[in-house]
């Protein structure tokens, strides 16, 4: 993968992560107007986990390629975080019932991801090739 396919798909991270964290914030308020508007299945259980599982895979991968190339861990540190929170929420029972607390803590995953993504763009836009690199140009 070259650099430009791993900002695109950082990009794309990041866009979906931080929509992620508003879909989350917004969700309390639209909870009312589900019956009426009639997309509950597009922010249902399924969907969600679903979200939640491609989020973590895009991350992990883009986050990991970034790390082989700039060496900084400091989008690593915002991922992890940011996708354990995200799993929390969606896999504990009691938290996923209570619907502002579940909004609150997927708002705050779904942000931490956004920004990993964000710092690992910056990181890999950075990134010099030269005497002190840690691995080859490629």
């Amino acid at each position: 993968m070259n650099v430009r396919q791993s900002s695109l798909l950082d990009r794309l991270g990041a866009t979906g992560s931080l929509l992620c964290a508003i879909h989350c914030a917004l969700l309390p308020a639209v909870i009312a107007l589900l019956p009426s508007l009639g997309i509950a299945a597009w922010l249902g259980d399924g969907f969600e986990r679903g979200f939640v599982a491609f989020a973590t895979f895009l991350g992990l991968f883009t986050i990991v390629w970034g790390y082989r190339r700039h060496r900084a861990v400091r989008a690593l540190w915002l991922l992890l975080p940011g996708l354990a929170a995200l799993c929390f929420a969606t896999g504990y029972a009691p938290l996923h019932h209570a619907v502002v607390p579940h909004a609150i803590v997927m708002t705050f995953g779904g942000t931490l991801v956004g920004l990993a993504h964000l710092a690992n763009l910056r990181l890999n836009h950075g990134h010099v090739h030269d005497a002190h690199c840690a691995h080859q140009p490629g």
